[in-house]
């Protein structure tokens, strides 16, 4: 007898993270059936996909007003569907604004709640654990330091690790992401990574464009990969790129010689020597690809002032932003955010790489211990846990 799991995912990385835990799950106990919000990833592992996770890609609040029409529709769907039918266990993958207002109706209606990706209570916003308390029936978080928080505000919990950790290889292959890109073996390669959302590639794109520019004076044969999630972000880059040339660039999507669901990131960053990276999941990425990196991040004053109004602060309680300092507990690698996210200095940093081959060594060593202390077969902890309070209902 099959038994039903509701299941939301709301950006690429909540669908590719999911679809790995529903893979596990599947494995674990085949009798799952998956419905609910998500993308590509998780209809490929076999979801059925009520709404596209398109439906809840927003960034901050002055989009999220925008899209609030479509937000309420797809909210209250998908809350009629499963309180009219409840599922065995609700999954919420990120998607915190979304997923912890609908799980706090579903637990109401004494449906059990998983939340998957804990809300970075750790940076902004620590009394959103009160509302996470009353939503969530139990807490799967992706790092060690996360479980005693948790633990400490009597939320049940399981540290899973990073499905991404599981996913990357532990020692890259450089060769054979660049002969899929047609790079060749011998040229230095910087990945640009601007970002996946429209907003970012409008504000992170021109600054690193022309960072990569100051850097081939430098290195005049240095080539540069940019890899774009969809045509419509491509055609947002290219204008951009347009405006400001870079040589030896290449923007790639997604292609035939690519491994099924492998994200078009990873070939980008598989391939490259160093990286400039937007802050965000493509951090993690390329620090599990043993990258060195310099991180930025860039919004516009008014989403700063709606940010420090919304949480209370002017900045996150850390010092770090970027999850591989974060994780190591140490500016491992530089992090150049608002004003001092010029050009110049973006391209100094990146510099730094290219003459100092002991730094790049030591920041590898350091991005190792990272890469094993997540790598502990995320789907299968995951699954665990999942069932557990699936079967109390099944």
């Amino acid at each position: 007898m099959t038994w039903r799991l509701g299941l939301v995912a709301g950006e690429p990385s909540g669908d590719l993270i999911g679809s790995r835990v529903l893979a596990g799950l599947k494995s674990a106990d085949p009798r799952v059936q998956a419905e609910g919000i998500g993308g590509p990833h998780l209809q490929g592992a076999g979801q059925e996909i009520w709404h596209p996770m398109h439906a809840l890609s927003v960034f901050g609040y002055v989009d999220a007003l925008k899209r609030l029409p479509t937000l309420v529709t797809t909210f209250n769907d998908v809350k009629r569907r499963w309180l009219d039918k409840p599922p065995a266990v609700f999954l919420g993958v990120d998607a915190p604004d979304f997923n912890l207002r609908l799980e706090s109706r579903l637990k109401a209606a004494g449906i059990p709640t998983v939340h998957f990706v804990g809300p970075s209570i750790w940076a902004w916003r620590y009394e959103r654990i009160h509302a996470i308390r009353q939503a969530v029936s139990h807490m799967l978080v992706l790092f060690p330091f996360e479980e005693a928080i948790y633990r400490k505000e009597n939320v049940a919990v399981t540290y899973v690790g990073h499905p991404l950790a599981d996913a990357i290889p532990l020692v890259p292959d450089m060769s054979a992401a660049r002969a899929r890109l047609g790079l060749d073996n011998n040229a230095r390669v910087l990945a640009i990574l601007p970002g996946s959302r429209a907003s970012e590639i409008r504000l992170m794109a021109p600054r690193f464009l022309q960072a990569a520019r100051r850097l081939q004076q430098y290195d005049p044969g240095l080539h540069c990969v940019v890899p774009m999630v969809n045509a419509q972000r491509k055609a947002e880059f290219d204008d951009i790129a347009r405006l400001n040339p870079v040589d030896n660039l290449h923007v790639t999507m997604a292609h035939a010689d690519s491994p099924a669901g492998r994200p078009v990131a990873w070939d980008a960053l598989e391939a490259c020597d160093l990286a400039l990276v937007t802050s965000g999941t493509a951090t993690l990425e390329a620090a599990l690809f043993k990258r060195p990196m310099v991180i930025s991040y860039v919004i516009s004053p008014l989403m700063r002032r709606i940010m420090a109004w919304r949480s209370g602060q002017q900045r996150p309680y850390l010092p770090w932003v970027g999850l591989p300092n974060v994780l190591a507990n140490d500016f491992v690698v530089p992090e150049l955010l608002q004003e001092q996210a010029s050009p110049e200095a973006l391209a100094d940093a990146l510099r730094a790489y290219l003459s100092d081959e002991a730094l790049v060594a030591r920041i590898q060593s350091r991005f190792e211990g990272i890469h094993r202390t997540l790598r502990c077969d995320t789907p299968a902890r995951a699954a665990s846990a999942i069932l557990k309070v699936a079967y109390g209902r099944i």
